[in-house]
Protein backbone atom coordinates (compact mmCIF):
# COMPACT_ATOMS: atom_id res chain seq x y z
CA UNK A 1 0.00 0.00 0.00
CA UNK A 2 3.23 2.20 0.93
CA UNK A 3 4.37 1.51 -2.57
CA UNK A 4 1.25 2.45 -4.15
CA UNK A 5 1.03 5.73 -2.47
CA UNK A 6 4.77 6.62 -3.22
CA UNK A 7 4.04 6.36 -6.65
CA UNK A 8 0.85 8.49 -6.81
CA UNK A 9 2.84 11.03 -4.79
CA UNK A 10 6.12 10.66 -6.83
CA UNK A 11 3.46 10.84 -10.38
CA UNK A 12 2.07 14.41 -8.45
CA UNK A 13 4.61 15.81 -7.88
CA UNK A 14 6.59 15.15 -11.44
CA UNK A 15 2.84 16.65 -12.87
CA UNK A 16 3.32 19.72 -11.15
CA UNK A 17 7.09 20.56 -12.15
CA UNK A 18 5.98 19.38 -15.78
CA UNK A 19 3.38 22.57 -15.08
CA UNK A 20 6.38 24.84 -13.68
CA UNK A 21 8.69 24.24 -15.33
CA UNK A 22 8.88 25.40 -18.74
CA UNK A 23 11.78 22.03 -20.65
CA UNK A 24 9.69 19.41 -18.68
CA UNK A 25 6.27 18.02 -20.93
CA UNK A 26 4.04 15.01 -21.31
CA UNK A 27 5.73 12.50 -24.37
CA UNK A 28 3.90 9.77 -26.07
CA UNK A 29 0.86 9.08 -27.67
CA UNK A 30 -0.66 8.22 -24.23
CA UNK A 31 -2.80 11.14 -21.88
CA UNK A 32 -0.44 12.89 -19.85
CA UNK A 33 -1.19 11.71 -16.47
CA UNK A 34 -0.42 8.35 -17.86
CA UNK A 35 3.18 9.28 -18.80
CA UNK A 36 3.35 11.28 -15.63
CA UNK A 37 2.31 7.85 -13.98
CA UNK A 38 4.96 5.69 -15.96
CA UNK A 39 7.57 8.16 -15.17
CA UNK A 40 6.83 8.41 -11.26
CA UNK A 41 6.99 4.48 -11.24
CA UNK A 42 10.20 4.10 -12.88
CA UNK A 43 11.29 7.51 -10.73
CA UNK A 44 10.31 5.25 -8.01
CA UNK A 45 12.33 2.20 -9.08
CA UNK A 46 15.49 4.55 -10.25
CA UNK A 47 16.00 6.16 -6.75
CA UNK A 48 15.84 3.15 -4.83
CA UNK A 49 18.35 0.59 -7.66
CA UNK A 50 20.40 2.77 -8.47
CA UNK A 51 20.64 6.64 -7.07
CA UNK A 52 22.10 4.73 -3.84
CA UNK A 53 24.80 3.25 -5.92
CA UNK A 54 25.58 6.98 -7.57
CA UNK A 55 25.53 8.63 -3.63
CA UNK A 56 28.36 5.92 -2.51
CA UNK A 57 30.26 6.73 -5.40
CA UNK A 58 30.32 11.03 -5.33
CA UNK A 59 30.53 10.49 -1.53
CA UNK A 60 33.92 12.60 -1.37
CA UNK A 61 32.30 15.57 -4.08
CA UNK A 62 29.02 15.56 -2.09
CA UNK A 63 31.05 16.12 1.20
CA UNK A 64 32.85 18.94 -0.76
CA UNK A 65 29.55 20.69 -2.19
CA UNK A 66 28.40 20.29 1.52
CA UNK A 67 25.88 18.13 -0.05
CA UNK A 68 24.02 20.10 -3.00
CA UNK A 69 26.11 17.83 -5.63
CA UNK A 70 22.58 15.51 -4.37
CA UNK A 71 20.71 18.03 -6.23
CA UNK A 72 23.02 17.03 -9.66
CA UNK A 73 22.42 13.50 -8.63
CA UNK A 74 18.25 13.92 -8.31
CA UNK A 75 18.41 15.22 -11.75
CA UNK A 76 20.05 12.52 -13.29
CA UNK A 77 17.92 10.10 -11.73
CA UNK A 78 15.07 12.27 -13.36
CA UNK A 79 16.34 12.17 -16.95
CA UNK A 80 17.13 9.00 -16.20
CA UNK A 81 13.57 8.18 -15.35
CA UNK A 82 11.79 10.23 -18.12
CA UNK A 83 14.60 8.09 -20.13
CA UNK A 84 13.60 4.44 -19.33
CA UNK A 85 9.61 5.40 -19.27
CA UNK A 86 9.88 6.89 -23.12
CA UNK A 87 11.83 4.04 -24.19
CA UNK A 88 10.40 1.07 -22.64
CA UNK A 89 6.98 1.84 -22.79
CA UNK A 90 6.45 4.48 -25.38
CA UNK A 91 5.23 7.65 -22.83
CA UNK A 92 6.67 9.33 -19.98
CA UNK A 93 8.06 13.08 -19.78
CA UNK A 94 10.59 14.87 -22.08
CA UNK A 95 12.98 17.26 -20.05
CA UNK A 96 15.25 19.36 -22.57
CA UNK A 97 17.90 19.74 -21.12
CA UNK A 98 19.60 19.47 -18.02
CA UNK A 99 18.74 23.21 -16.75
CA UNK A 100 15.37 21.94 -16.80
CA UNK A 101 16.19 19.17 -15.33
CA UNK A 102 17.80 20.62 -12.61
CA UNK A 103 14.49 22.70 -11.51
CA UNK A 104 12.60 19.95 -11.84
CA UNK A 105 14.69 17.76 -9.63
CA UNK A 106 14.40 20.30 -7.14
CA UNK A 107 10.73 21.15 -7.67
CA UNK A 108 10.25 17.14 -7.51
CA UNK A 109 11.93 16.97 -3.90
CA UNK A 110 10.12 19.86 -2.72
CA UNK A 111 6.30 18.76 -3.67
CA UNK A 112 7.12 14.83 -2.74
CA UNK A 113 8.31 16.43 1.01
CA UNK A 114 4.89 18.19 1.07
CA UNK A 115 2.75 15.68 -0.21
CA UNK A 116 4.55 13.28 2.00
CA UNK A 117 4.26 15.14 5.06
CA UNK A 118 0.43 15.90 4.63
CA UNK A 119 0.16 12.34 3.87
CA UNK A 120 2.02 10.55 6.85
CA UNK A 121 0.74 8.13 8.95
CA UNK A 122 0.25 10.00 12.74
Amino acid sequence: MRFILNWLLTSIAIAIAAYIVPGIEPFGPAEAWVCFAFTGLFLGLVNSLVKPILSVISLPVTILTLGIFQLVINSLMLELAGSLSVNLLGAGIAISGFGAAFIGGIVISIMCSVLGAVTKDA
